[in-house]
């Protein structure tokens, strides 16, 4: 557990992850307070990598649940490997002729099975995922939900119950409860707007594209062997690209993967020629590229 905003901060910078004072403080509050962090903002700013940092820089395991349209309960929190099950029912055959031998009626030879208790339906059987390896886990863990925009809403209506109790109920086996309390980040790219009830459990953290400041510090750290004057053209053209009418906005991480290319190509500088050499590195559909390429001295400044 954090003791300050500060060791939040120093946490994370040590885990990778340059926060700002608003993203540590968050972090800081939600670790504290034992809270869900809800992040949002558009692709490419960061939210997956902050939660990863957070796992890493409070010494908790990352569990990660991965969104998409269908995702369903089971495969969100427990699914029972009936291979499994039909395994041992073809090896136990004989047990299973033994107990019912006698049997007058098929209720009886029911009723002498159901005696038994639920052998096929223990934990020997069981197959945790993610939310519920969260819940069972003897250890601090940390559960990132990841685009959780990205699921219907009847999920969030079941991640409400958990993010209330930290217990969910297998019928076959009762309640389970959480023995330690994970933490929590959703993260979320708008796609969709999520329910009020599932924000007023959470705290909730906007994550835009940094400053160009702070993104210069995240390629300082990431691509040291940049020079200063590269490093800080990159960051520039970056930002004008942004500022640009583009399907797809520049991430944090097509920036650096572009200083990083213009690197390995021996560019000592962003100029016309490398620009076009690399355009295709940051900008992801050729709509924007040759959009882009119409505007290549803007870009340069």
């Amino acid at each position: 557990m954090f003791d300050s905003v500060e060791a939040a901060s120093q946490g994370l910078g040590a885990a990778g992850y340059l926060p700002s004072r608003e993203i540590a403080t968050s972090v800081f509050l939600a670790d504290r307070l034992e809270k869900p962090l809800l992040v949002e903002g558009p692709a490419g700013v960061g939210k997956t990598e902050l939660a990863i940092a957070f796992a890493r820089a409070s010494g908790r395991e990352l569990i990660r649940l991965q969104c998409y349209e269908g995702l369903d309960e089971a495969k969100a929190l427990y699914e029972w490997e009936y291979a499994k099950q039909l395994l041992y029912t073809q090896l136990l055959k004989d047990r299973i002729g033994a107990a019912v031998a006698g049997a007058t009626t098929m209720a009886e030879a029911v009723d002498r099975i159901s005696a038994e208790g639920n052998v096929f339906f223990s934990e020997r059987f069981l197959s945790p995922r993610p939310v519920l390896q969260a819940i069972r886990s003897p250890r601090p863990s940390l559960l990132l939900v990841d685009e959780v925009d990205k699921a219907d809403p009847e999920l969030e209506a079941f991640l409400l119950e958990i993010l209330s109790d930290w217990a969910v109920t297998v019928p076959e086996l009762g309640t389970l409860r959480a023995a330690v309390v994970p933490r929590v980040v959703l993260t979320s790219n708008a796609s969709r707007e999520l329910s009020d009830a599932l924000r007023r459990r959470c705290l909730h953290l906007h994550v835009g594209f940094p400053t160009q400041e702070r993104e210069l510090a995240v390629v300082r750290a990431k691509v040291p062997q940049a020079s200063e004057a590269l490093a800080r053209q990159v960051v520039a053209a970056a930002a004008r690209l942004r500022a640009m009418d583009l399907r797809k906005a520049p991430s944090i991480a097509e920036t650096i993967d572009w200083a990083r290319a213009l690197l390995v190509l021996g560019a000592g500088a962003l100029d016309a020629r490398s620009l076009a050499d690399t355009l295709d590195v940051v900008l992801k559909h050729q709509a924007d590229a040759e959009h882009v390429r119409s505007r290549a001295a803007e870009v340069l400044g």
